[in-house]
């Protein structure tokens, strides 16, 4: 529930809209207020499993979270759903830390893998099945209906965590680092408000404040700063830097950063293509992917059970490599007449190599997590997946606009000698200035708005070949801008080789010390 959230609302933004007679900036504060909260919260929210059971907060996560969507779904204005949002994204970032704990304390390390793998294959999957349930659901039903459906399997999710999940509280009782909690909360806050926002101000001023984008960025980095020299002299830090010595767990957040920079660097332009390029419906759009769902989820668990085996070092290059080959392909092959059928190959590699690194990244991550630390390094390694997220989106979403910008000016060049001499500069012109109108990219739109004084004869003509420069101009950006994840994808695969492997079991060692004691 709390990962498809992630992904789910998005294509509800139109509907969402309609209903609630929204502007533009208001929808997004739906999407973007849950992110926000759901981020900033995560590494107080691990500690806090930490010092009171990760049962509890489990179940008071899960508790906020089903009332919220309850909330959500009875909104009857922006500002009642988007304080909805952010109680649901309170609740999403209480239980979200406490599951990877709850794993590491009941599995021993060698049998982590697979029950890593299984919340790998689920964790997949929602991700990525975002776009096609929420199509669905809003196509043939109503869009108050993705967070309805939350409330019944939230209450049967809770009723089974007290049944199920032991209340187990491993080590000794931690003090509060309340100094810690405060400048990581703020610095957090500023970084990923940043991110998100950057794009609507043009990474520039906040509309009347006294203060720019960068520099609510750059405050937020030196709030992290100063909250590691604070963390380096507590007793009870709110995040342990010891966690740190641990090579794998340093490198398994690296990679953990770098998979969500990757995934959101590529998700956002193709969504954009399939619905507005080629015109498919948010559910046409969602099926086109959902080979890359089923493959991941159906891979995930033999992945997991492999790493407990023979490590997860080579399983996650190759899981990486995957699904860095698989967006290349759907980039590749991405044309003005491409159906869901050419997409089918590309999108079960890529859901191949998704399944094969979510679990034994977080194997590799969690294996040597002494258990009374767990929240706290949970809580590390979601934080720092939601920041690459949120940086891959703001690079991705720059990068993406700048090249359609020149693209669209160069593709209005080429088409317009196909009008009429009197038309072509207008024409070239629309299409030059919209870096600083503004883009259109809804499903038949042209990029551009045309001059208003085309006369009936030749504005259908003149439609027509603006929807071409539009549908070419944003392939040709789309395939640049994909350089840039695949490039930053395979440094990430290489990277794994930093990885040190598991040490054989004690099996191995036994027969000496046992020589050893023989010959004392």
């Amino acid at each position: 529930m709390i990962l498809l959230d992630t992904t789910i609302v998005n294509v509800a933004i139109p509907a969402m809209s309609t209903g609630l007679n929204t502007t533009l900036d208001q929808i997004l504060w739906v999407l973007n207020a849950y992110i926000l909260v759901y981020a900033v919260l995560l590494i107080t929210a691990g500690r806090l499993g930490d010092l009171y059971g990760q049962r509890n907060l489990f179940a008071i996560g899960l508790f906020v979270f089903t009332v919220a969507s309850a909330l959500c779904g009875v909104s009857q204005s922006p500002g009642q759903l988007i304080a909805a949002r952010i109680l649901q994204g309170v609740g999403g970032a209480l239980l979200t830390p406490q599951t990877l704990s709850i794993l590491t304390t009941i599995f021993p390390p060698e049998r982590r893998g697979a029950a890593f793998g299984v919340w790998g294959g689920v964790a997949g999957l929602a991700t990525l099945a975002g776009p096609t349930v929420g199509g669905a659901i809003i196509t043939y039903i109503d869009w108050r209906w993705i967070f309805f459906i939350n409330v019944p399997i939230g209450i049967a999710a809770l009723i089974a965590t007290f049944i199920v999940i032991p209340d187990l509280r491993p080590g000794r009782h931690h003090g509060w680092d309340f100094v810690g909690t405060v400048v990581a909360t703020a610095g957090l806050f500023a970084i990923v408000f940043g991110l998100i926002e950057g794009q609507r101000y043009n990474w520039g001023q906040v509309e009347s404040y006294p203060f720019t984008i960068p520099e609510v960025i750059g405050a937020g980095v030196v709030l992290v700063i100063l909250f590691i020299i604070w963390e380096r002299y507590q007793a009870e830090p709110l995040v342990p830097l010891s966690l740190f010595a641990d090579r794998n767990f340093t490198v398994a957040n690296w990679i953990a950063a770098a998979i969500s920079f990757g995934m959101l660097s590529a998700f956002l332009p193709i969504t954009i293509y399939l619905q507005s390029v080629r015109g498919f419906s948010a559910l046409v759009a969602g099926l086109t992917l959902a080979p890359m769902s089923l493959t991941s989820m159906l891979t995930a668990p033999f992945a997991g059970r492999l790493s407990d085996r023979i490590g997860g070092k080579y399983i996650l290059m190759a899981g990486i490599s995957l699904f860095t080959i698989g967006i290349g392909l759907i980039a590749y092959i991405a044309g003005p007449d491409s159906t869901w059928i050419n997409f089918l190959v590309p999108a079960i590699i890529a859901g191949a190599g998704i399944g094969m690194t979510f679990a034994p990244m977080t194997t590799i991550a969690m294996r040597n997590i002494e258990p009374r630390v767990a929240g706290a390094a949970s809580a590390v390694l979601n934080t720092i997946r939601q920041l690459g997220a949120a940086i891959g989106s703001a690079v991705i979403g720059a990068i993406l606009q700048n090249q359609l910008a020149t693209t669209l000016h160069n593709q209005a060049v080429a088409h317009s000698t196909l009008l009429p001499a009197a038309y072509r500069d207008a024409f070239v012109a629309a299409f030059t200035n919209v870096s600083s109108k503004g883009f259109e990219i809804g499903a038949g739109e042209t990029g551009a708005k045309l001059p208003s004084n085309i006369p009936p004869a030749a504005a259908q003509q003149i439609a027509a070949i603006a929807h071409d420069v539009f549908v070419y101009a944003y392939i040709d950006a789309m395939k640049a801008t994909f350089v840039v994840p695949v490039v930053f994808l395979v440094f990430t695969a290489m990277t794994t080789l930093l990885i040190k492997r598991r040490a054989r079991t004690s099996a191995v060692v036994q027969p000496e010390e046992e020589l050893r004691a023989a010959a004392g």
